[in-house]
């Protein structure tokens, strides 16, 4: 069964469809004819979508198949593998500690992880927790490295392995995306708070903000607990997709490894830009942002853990962002409370394909 084959498509709002809702949906869905496209014309398994207006009205959106081998349904809001988005969790818990007075922005690595951090023309006393945050810091990116050795990960290893090799610049002279920065994060939060990073994302974030369907996955669980639809990969733009559902995702760690469903994440960032998990000053340094490049769309810049990126429709979205094996989000937040998230259940191969899911994103938001 091809990918593209056996396509499902579907939306649903949080109220009941009364005629008025009914006849509405009966027009064009700019959101769901972006969906049903990616899967028809870009070949991914499945797409799935949360969009909130202003106002707070909710639609979840779904397109394509569940699973390939079995053309079952895609789970309304299923779960979903969402990679990078970890690393904006991470820097709120760092932002946190700062607003405590326990962490300076601008100390060196140096005086939270002494000794850590040292290798080729690496030096923790010459990094800033900032730069960590900004990608600034010239670490090189462990994932480069790790070619196809799948297994279990400790935070540690995934340092070692990024310190084997030679900076890629000095500590502030540009930006450069690397995971690494986020591993030294987790480590961070860790040893100045006492406690496990899942603990911490637990107690801080995920509770309070009642996000019933997002988790840190413990040590050795490969699974995804929920409803979710199957993520695909493939070993080249030619090659059959491969079952990729169920991996240890401890390579991502603090910069990858969280887990959760398109509302929940709209809920996150919704609380997050409102002021809900970080008093002013420390939400004020996270939206201070840095021209950015890949993987990230074109005109975006990053601050501290945080993107914004330009909207056709005038302004800018805040998000993230995350591509893991078998799963690719992306999204965000406006200023005046528009929210929506995209889910596709394959690593685009074609950047062309990820230019069409940054469309689909846009076409939300502006709505």
């Amino acid at each position: 069964m091809s990918a593209a084959a056996g396509v499902v498509a579907g939306v649903m709002t949080v109220a009941a469809l009364s005629p008025t809702v009914a006849s509405a949906s009966t027009r064009p869905d700019t959101v769901q004819e972006g969906l049903d496209a990616l899967v028809r014309s870009d070949g991914v398994p499945a797409a799935l979508a949360s969009v909130k207006g202003g106002e707070g009205r909710a639609r979840t959106y779904t397109a394509g198949v569940g699973d390939l081998a079995t053309g079952s349904k895609v789970p309304r809001d299923g779960q979903v593998r969402i990679g990078s988005n970890t690393k904006t969790f991470t820097a709120v818990l760092v932002l946190q500690l700062v607003g405590e007075g326990k962490i300076a922005l601008d100390a060196p690595v140096e005086d939270y992880l002494p000794g850590l951090v040292r290798g080729d023309g690496i030096d923790g006393r010459h990094i800033r927790v900032r730069q960590l945050l900004q990608h600034t810091s010239g670490l090189p990116n462990y994932v480069k490295y790790l070619g196809e050795d799948v297994r279990h990960y400790e935070p540690h290893e995934l340092l070692d392995i990024a310190l084997q090799h030679k900076a890629d610049f000095e500590p502030g002279e540009k930006w450069a995306y690397s995971n690494t920065n986020y591993v030294l994060a987790g480590l961070l939060v860790e040893k100045v708070t006492h406690r496990p990073l899942a603990e911490e994302l637990d107690r801080r974030i995920i509770k309070p903000l009642g996000l019933r369907h997002t988790y840190f996955p413990a040590p050795g669980d490969v699974t995804i607990r929920e409803p979710h639809p199957k993520g695909y990969y493939q070993d080249s733009a030619d090659a059959p997709l491969r079952d990729g559902t169920e991996l240890d995702p401890s390579w991502g760690w603090a910069a990858g490894q969280m887990i959760s469903t398109n509302s929940d994440l709209n809920r996150f960032f919704t609380a997050l830009l409102a002021g809900r998990l970080l008093p002013a000053a420390q939400l004020a340094e996270m939206r201070t942002t840095v021209p950015a490049g890949a993987p990230f769309a074109s005109g975006a810049r990053y601050g501290l853990g945080l993107v914004s990126t330009p909207l056709s429709c005038g302004g800018v979205y805040w998000g993230h962002g995350g591509s893991t094996t078998g799963y690719e989000t992306r999204g965000g937040v406006t200023a005046d409370g528009r929210a929506a998230n995209i889910a596709v259940t394959v690593q685009p191969t074609d950047p062309a394909t990820m230019k069409r899911v940054d469309r689909v994103v846009d076409k939300a938001l502006c709505r």
